[in-house]
């Protein structure tokens, strides 16, 4: 009806004209298409937005929805196909918002604009109930039954004309092979969106476009030729164009955060910009949602990113998780929820976008995915830097307004070799139906000793750490100066945090050899790390203090494992691990705090 749209001007004058004259106002309720620009919770905004409107393009409406705010439409139309060629027009002059989206009224209740005796009105949806009796004929009134004239009787209705015979397939492939490059490009779009056609989009109809069209008449329960009649070409490009419409794929060009990639609006809709992030909420329940990625920093900032979104609700446990070089591919999947999400590292930018949604949207999403990777592109400049690089802020300032999944509790831990085994306490793995190294890598327990409370992980895939512990082998000594690095917040940092000490005794209050008594103030959460002398090299790995519900010791007392225990215990599993040459030297303050961040690691429990 309007894909001949020029300009607003034409349309403006082309909605007035037929709306007196009945024409979109007669299309039924079912029928109906709209093209919904705003939604005010205020009436009194949402009447001046769409006097506004009314006043530049015509034909605006207003109406009550469910929710309570206020819907300002353009409409209606009668099909997809035109109030998605009218609102791509709009937009195209920049006349209604980037994120205007097609609707079919269903949610449209009482209309408030415009309003009077002259205006015209909507019928109702009929996903709206009548008031009770509406439905019922009214009671003759017999006190003018004489002067009353009869209804007319209503016309017969003009015969339908009989529908054009099918094409023979001569005759097809007489029409196919007046198709331009373009329609026939569109035509392998339309046969690729209903998973039928699997090669590159190039418009030449070869062996494999063929295949796909046998394969979509197939589907259809229509003869196998393997060419499309032109009412069978129509009704492919009109399924295709009404599935785009339904989830109005668009593009948005995002200045701030410098990405341009095409998204479903009409099942979402824009919501805020908070560093890292561009978030874009579910539009009418529709259970999709999108996050664009972007901020500066370096391949580390990529890599915490990566760790960090893992222990988001948003990032179900099940599913893909591949870190590459500069780049990284996380899937998840549960019984409610699905999400993909892709980052790279590129120019001191890091870009990407998520996607979430249902598991009842599963097959549109499979569409909607390859069009969002095919369009991604990056420009200018990121988000700005206000949380700070991933890596090294808080998940409650980097991830704000983001459910955060939590384990049970954290420990720590630290790496004991180049390919990621990790010592912790017993107590860090007891009664977990999961673990987790840095909450991004699932390890398992190869080895634990209850009664030396020590435990042995193994990522489930190879890890490289920036480094790991080097054992004392020399004799402890009281009084020694000691630093014990731990998570003491459990997952509320990401980086350890150290706590300095000294050595009381070279045994338990029992007197206990495989226990060094502590004088340091520690917390839970540091249990499992390890205790470093002052060359840099590991004494013990953090016991706490025993279980005794006689007895409360004092706060500052704590108990380690002593390195040559430990070193016993690992060599009993098979586990050769590094010792330190000099014992003698002293590492600096600022190189043992590197040390430490790179070496402890944080272990999760999940129940």
């Amino acid at each position: 009806m309007l894909s001949g749209l020029r300009n607003c001007a034409y349309f403006a004058a082309t909605v007035s004209v037929t709306a007196m004259s009945g024409g979109w106002w007669g299309v039924s309720a079912q029928e109906q298409r709209w093209v919904q620009i705003e939604a005010h919770r205020d009436l009194d905004e949402a009447l001046d937005a769409a006097r506004t409107y009314d006043a530049r393009i015509g034909s605006v409406s207003g109406f009550l929805l469910p929710s309570d705010w206020y819907a300002i439409s353009v409409g209606p139309f009668e099909n997809d196909t035109d109030a998605f060629a009218v609102r791509r027009q709009l937009r195209s002059e920049n006349a209604i918002p980037i994120d205007a989206f097609i609707s079919n009224g269903a949610n449209y209740l009482d209309q408030v604009f415009p309003t009077g005796p002259d205006a015209p009105r909507v019928a109702p949806s009929p996903s709206i109930s009548t008031a009770p009796g509406d439905d019922l004929p009214a009671e003759p009134d017999t006190q003018f039954a004489e002067t009353t004239p009869a209804p007319e009787p209503e016309p017969e209705p003009a015969p339908q004309p009989e529908p054009e015979p099918e094409e023979t397939l001569r005759e097809a492939q007489a029409s196919e092979r007046l198709l331009t490059r373009d329609e026939r490009v569109d035509l392998q779009t339309a046969l690729q969106w209903f998973g039928h056609y699997t090669l590159g989009i190039d418009g030449a109809i070869g062996p494999g476009t063929r295949r796909s069209m046998q394969a979509w008449q197939a589907d259809q329960g229509l003869e196998e030729t393997g060419v499309l009649t032109t009412r069978q070409r129509a009704q492919l490009l009109d399924a295709w164009q009404g599935e785009l419409a339904m989830l109005g794929m668009d593009t948005w060009r995002d200045e701030d955060a410098g990405i341009s990639i095409d998204l479903p609006l009409a099942m979402m809709r824009f919501d805020r910009r908070e560093t890292p992030f561009v978030h874009f909420d579910e539009r009418d329940d529709s259970g999709v949602r999108a996050l664009l990625i972007s901020q500066t920093g370096t391949n580390a900032t990529l890599f915490g990113l990566y760790e960090i979104m893992q222990t988001l609700d948003i990032v179900p446990l099940e599913g893909e998780r591949e870190r590459r070089q500069n780049s990284f591919l996380l899937t998840g999947q549960s019984d409610s929820l699905r999400s993909h999400t892709v980052a790279q590292f590129r120019n001191g930018q890091i870009k990407g976008y998520t996607l979430i949604w249902t598991p009842e949207r599963d097959d549109q999403m499979a569409r909607v995915l390859p069009m969002m990777e095919s369009s991604f592109e990056t420009f200018g400049s990121a988000l700005p830097d206000s949380a700070g690089p991933a890596s090294l802020v808080p998940r409650g300032d980097l991830l704000s307004g983001l459910t955060v999944r939590r384990p049970a509790f954290s420990r720590s831990g630290f790496y004991i070799d180049a390919t990621g085994t990790v010592l912790t306490s017993a107590g860090a793995v007891a009664n977990c139906e999961r673990v987790t190294l840095d909450e991004a890598n699932t390890a398992r327990v190869v080895a634990r000793d209850d009664a030396l409370g020590l435990a042995i992980l193994e990522p489930e895939n190879p890890l490289v750490p920036m480094a790991f512990a080097q054992f004392q082998q020399d004799a402890l000594h009281r009084g020694s100066d000691i630093t014990i690095s731990g998570f003491s917040f459990e997952d509320m940092l990401t980086r350890p945090v150290l706590t300095f000490g000294r050595i009381e005794d070279l045994n338990g209050l029992n007197g206990e050899s495989d226990r060094i008594r502590l004088s340091a103030a520690v917390r839970p959460g540091d249990l499992g790390g390890p205790v470093f002398g002052a060359n840099g090299a590991v004494v013990g790995v953090l016991y706490g203090q025993p279980r005794d519900d006689a007895r409360q010791l004092p706060p500052e007392v704590s108990f380690a494992v002593p390195s040559d225990a430990i070193r016993s215990f690992l060599r009993s599993n098979d586990i050769a691990v590094g010792t330190s040459a000099d014992n003698a030297a002293i590492m600096p303050p600022e190189t043992l705090t590197q040390v430490s961040g790179d070496v402890t690691v944080l272990v999760s429990c999940w129940q």
